[in-house]
């Protein structure tokens, strides 16, 4: 894996041990960040440092929704080359197709898949889109 930096926005206990089990441990990810809350999002992600050069939003947060965060980012100068990937349990086509609408590099749909989730993290640090929702 590359050794990129990564930030992961998630107020899901569960699905925030998986990830850092799966980064960590079986991928030897080392740069992670991982939130439990979207409160003071923006001043927050602008005080990271190293910036994130990949950002892994939760969508469905409070008190700032995935898609605010990700609007948030996007209004950024600084954030331009941050790849931002929604992470859903709602993979219904109208969802997606918001997602891709608002502007997100892709998708990955929850419950985490532990079999697939080394070679979608490969897509993500090569730049790809992944639109991953079964």
């Amino acid at each position: 894996m590359a050794n990129l930096n990564y930030l992961y926005v998630e107020d899901d206990r569960l699905s925030r041990e998986v990830m850092e089990m799966m980064l960590r441990d079986m991928l030897g990810v080392t740069s992670y960040v991982i939130w439990e809350s979207s409160e003071d999002f923006l001043h927050r992600l602008e005080s990271l440092s190293p910036q994130p050069d990949i950002i892994l939003l939760d969508i469905h947060m409070a008190p700032i929704t995935g898609f605010e965060m990700l609007e948030m980012i996007r209004n950024k100068p600084k954030f331009q080359d941050c790849r931002v990937y929604a992470l859903t349990a709602s993979v219904m086509n109208e969802e997606v197709n918001l997602l891709r609408t608002a502007g997100f590099d892709g998708v990955i749909g929850k419950p985490l898949d532990v079999d697939t989730f080394p070679e979608l993290l490969e897509k993500l640090e090569a730049r790809q889109s992944v639109w991953k929702i079964t």
